[in-house]
């Protein structure tokens, strides 16, 4: 860690430690100075495309995708290369900087992943920077990607340690964690985060972001929980707009110089959604999401422009 970083982590470390229950305005004027002070006024865009849907094997407590859940989920097998490049240039043509792959499952077939190669290939060749989520991956298979043109690689902690086996008990979080260090060694950029209001405490939440400091993740997306009917947390209690701008405000303060995106849920935050970047928000995922209703990037962009803000569509 840079030692600048670790002297703003200090001085305000107490800020950090009350952050649930301090009067929100000084948290809010605080995260967006950081903000502009690292991000300027750009705000990245990125999309994905969920190119293999439900039968996963896995039982994340607040998944659709989950074959033991039944939900509404839709369910179908790799889609073809043709369509997913279709999907990129859409995204690209909108000023979209980064676009992924993400499937369903716990890790591709060998079949699946030489697939999803020859996409990403199709895809950086297209000027579009390239992402995948694709769950648990070893070294040689990250390594492999890397070389069709992959630059980062996608995989959600989710939670704190201490709280992940009660949300997931068919992997680890250590597994996640090896997939994040396997895509660093291959020389990758890494995305990960994870999803609030699923039962954590805010105890839980510091913890999170503390590992994620320490690990030197590039980007952190935050989802908040939208109860999907047939999953064990069908009937959790959304967080509030105020919550939620709380979390995205303890991540942005706790680290300061990365990419704080804001995926899944927005909706939760109502009329408080134009704050996100007030309190320290400089992405957001635009489009649809993997089994949720996102927001068109037309309009993604107006909102991003209503508030002084530009697209940092400059892919280098």
């Amino acid at each position: 860690m840079k030692p600048e970083i670790q002297s703003f982590l200090e001085y305000y470390s107490e800020l950090i430690e009350h952050i649930y229950d301090s009067d929100i305005y000084p948290l809010i004027f605080k995260a967006n100075s950081i903000r502009e002070e690292y991000k300027g006024k750009k705000i990245e865009l990125c999309a994905i495309v969920n190119a293999k849907s439900g039968l996963c094997s896995e039982d994340c407590a607040f998944c659709a995708q989950a074959s033991r859940y039944k939900t509404n989920a839709p369910v179908y097998s790799l889609i073809g290369k043709d369509e997913i490049v279709k999907k990129a240039l859409e995204a690209k043509m909108y000023g979209v900087k980064r676009f992924s792959i993400v499937i369903s499952g716990k890790k591709p077939s060998k079949k699946e992943l030489k697939k999803i190669g020859d996409s990403i290939e199709a895809i950086k060749s297209i000027g579009i920077h390239t992402c995948a989520s694709l769950g648990l991956l070893e070294y040689d298979e990250i390594c492999y990607l890397r070389d069709k043109g992959l630059e980062r690689l996608h995989c959600n902690i989710e939670t704190s340690e201490r709280f992940f086996s009660s949300i997931c008990t068919t992997h680890k979080f250590s597994d996640k964690v090896k997939t994040l260090e396997n895509a660093k060694k291959a020389g990758l950029s890494i995305c990960s985060g994870g999803v609030f209001g699923i039962g954590e405490s805010w105890s839980d939440r510091k913890e999170m972001a503390e590992f994620l400091k320490n690990l030197n993740v590039d980007s952190i997306p935050i989802n908040f929980l939208t109860p999907i009917k047939g999953t064990p947390l069908e009937n959790k209690k959304p967080v509030k707009p105020m919550e939620a701008l709380r979390i995205i405000i303890l991540f942005r303060l706790m680290l300061p110089d990365k990419d704080i995106r804001i995926c899944g849920g927005r909706p939760l935050l109502e009329e408080f959604a134009s704050w996100i970047f007030l309190a320290g928000a400089n992405a957001l995922m635009t489009g649809n999401y993997l089994t949720t209703t996102g927001t068109h990037y037309s309009d993604d962009i107006k909102f991003i422009e209503a508030h002084g803000l530009e697209v940092d569509n400059v892919v280098s």
